[in-house]
């Protein structure tokens, strides 16, 4: 019993110290380094948002969900954007534009 007791002590200690070894070698990993506060990943383009920029949105997950701020910033920047072509839409053609709210007009949605 004293032996098998002794090899596993041996063993935990070797197995700790090739654990060191590696970690002081190989560092951390590739991780980024994090974001800082306020910051996200989430990109749009600065103009003329298509469906496929869209489709390419991705959320950092949090433990409820997405993160609110993320949705929160690109569900307003295509309402921007969607506004700024309604009313384009407006003065270029008046009658496409009808039952649609004005932004600038004070219409809300």
């Amino acid at each position: 019993m004293g032996t098998a007791l002794v090899y596993l002590v041996v063993m935990l200690l070797v197995a700790a110290v090739v654990f060191l070894l590696a970690s002081l070698v190989f560092g951390r990993g590739e991780e980024l380094e994090p974001l800082p506060p306020g910051v996200s990943p989430t990109r749009l383009p600065e103009r003329d948002i298509t469906g496929a920029d869209l489709a390419q949105v991705r959320f950092q997950p949090v433990l409820r969900g997405y993160k609110m701020s993320e949705v929160d910033w690109v569900l307003q920047r295509v309402g921007a954007e969607l506004d700024a072509l309604r009313t384009r839409l407006a003065e270029l053609d008046p009658s496409q534009a009808h039952g649609y709210p004005h932004p600038e007009r004070g219409d809300q949605r």
